[in-house]
C-alpha cells in the first residue's frame, strides 16, 4: 500500500498531542522552526533523519508514524486523535463498543463523562496532574468528533452487548463504584437516559443509523470497522468511555491489512445475524429499563 503523507501527519499531530509537549517545545528540540512542524503535520515530506528523530522524542517506532503494517497506540488522547482523524473521511463506521457508542449519545452524556474520567484517576496516582490534564484534551478530542459526526453524518451500524447494557443500569456512569449511595442513584439515572435515548433511535431508524443489541456475550475489546473512499480500516482498542472507563492503560491497534479487515467483518456479520433490531430491540431496551428503575 502506498505511503499517505497526510496520514503520516495526522499521525504526528496525535503523538504530539499524547506527548504532552507543546509545538514550540518539539520544534526547539529538534531545531527546527514551529512552521516546519506544522507543514509536516499537514502532510508535508519530511527527512528520514527528521522523522528518525521525531519518533525517538513522541516514544513511536518510524513504521508506526508511517503506518507501515500496524500503528501501535499506547495513549488515550492518540488513539481518540487517530480516530477522529479517520472518521473525518468516513463513509460508513461500524462499530463494537459498550454499554454505548459516543457518537451516538446525547450531548448531556458530556457533562457526565468528563467527571467520570476525572474520577477515574487514582488519587495517588504518580503524575496525577498530566492525567487531569489528558482527560481536558480527551473531551476536546471527544467533542470534535461528535461535531463532526453531526456535519458529516456517516452511515454508523453500532452492536452493543445486551449484557453490558444491563451492567450499565445497575452500576450506573461512573468512573468508580465507592461514590455516595445519593450519587450513584443519579448516575444510575444518567445511565437509564441514556439507554432511553438509545431505545428511541432503535425504534425510529433514522437514516444512516442501525443498531443491533447482541443478546449473548461480546468480545471485550472493542473495535471499529472504518470505510473511506479509498481504503478500510480497522481498529482495535482497550480504551473505553461510560461505566468505569479506561483512558489510561492498554495499547489500540490500527490496521488495513487485508485478514484483519476480512476477519472482523465476518465477526460483525455473523453478530449482527443474530442481534435484536429495529421495534424488538427498542422492547427489550425499555424492558430493562424497567427492571433496573423498577
Amino acid at each position: 500500500m502506498p505511503l499517505r503523507f497526510d496520514d503520516i501527519g495526522h499521525r504526528l499531530r496525535a503523538f504530539r498531542l499524547a506527548s504532552g509537549l507543546s509545538a514550540d517545545e518539539i520544534a526547539r528540540r529538534l531545531d527546527i522552526s514551529r512552521a516546519a512542524l506544522y507543514r509536516f503535520e499537514k502532510g508535508e515530506v519530511a527527512k528520514i533523519e527528521t522523522l528518525e528523530r521525531l519518533s525517538e522524542l513522541l516514544g513511536v517506532s518510524v513504521p508506526t508514524l508511517l503506518g507501515v503494517g500496524v500503528e501501535y497506540i499506547a495513549s488515550a488522547v492518540a488513539y481518540f486523535e487517530r480516530l477522529r482523524q479517520i472518521e473525518e473521511s468516513a463513509e460508513q463506521i461500524i462499530v463494537l463498543a459498550g454499554p454505548i457508542s459516543y457518537l451516538l449519545s446525547s450531548s448531556r452524556f458530556d457533562d457526565t463523562l468528563r467527571e467520570v474520567l476525572v474520577e477515574s484517576i487514582p488519587e495517588d496516582l504518580p503524575e496525577r496532574e498530566r492525567a487531569l490534564a489528558e482527560v481536558s484534551e480527551i473531551m476536546a478530542i471527544l467533542q470534535a468528533r461528535r461535531q463532526q459526526y453531526q456535519r458529516r453524518r456517516p452511515a454508523v451500524v453500532n452492536l452493543i452487548s445486551a449484557s453490558e447494557i444491563e451492567r450499565f443500569l445497575l452500576n450506573g456512569l461512573v468512573g468508580r463504584i465507592d461514590l455516595a449511595p445519593e450519587e450513584r442513584a443519579a448516575r444510575r439515572e444518567r445511565a437509564a437516559a441514556e439507554v432511553r435515548g438509545f431505545a428511541r433511535l432503535t425504534e425510529e431508524q433514522p437514516i444512516g443509523v442501525q443498531i443491533g443489541i447482541v443478546p449473548d456475550t461480546l468480545p471485550h475489546a472493542s473495535f471499529q470497522i472504518l470505510r473511506q473512499p479509498d481504503r478500510q480500516v480497522v481498529v482495535l482498542s482497550p480504551f473505553r468511555l461510560g461505566e468505569q472507563p479506561n483512558v489510561r492503560t492498554g495499547v489500540a491497534m490500527i490496521t488495513s491489512a487485508p485478514e484483519a479487515l476480512a476477519l472482523h467483518q465476518k465477526a460483525v456479520e455473523e453478530m449482527w445475524a443474530r442481534a435484536l433490531k429495529g421495534a424488538a430491540a427498542g422492547r427489550f431496551l425499555r424492558g430493562l429499563l424497567a427492571r433496573y428503575r423498577g
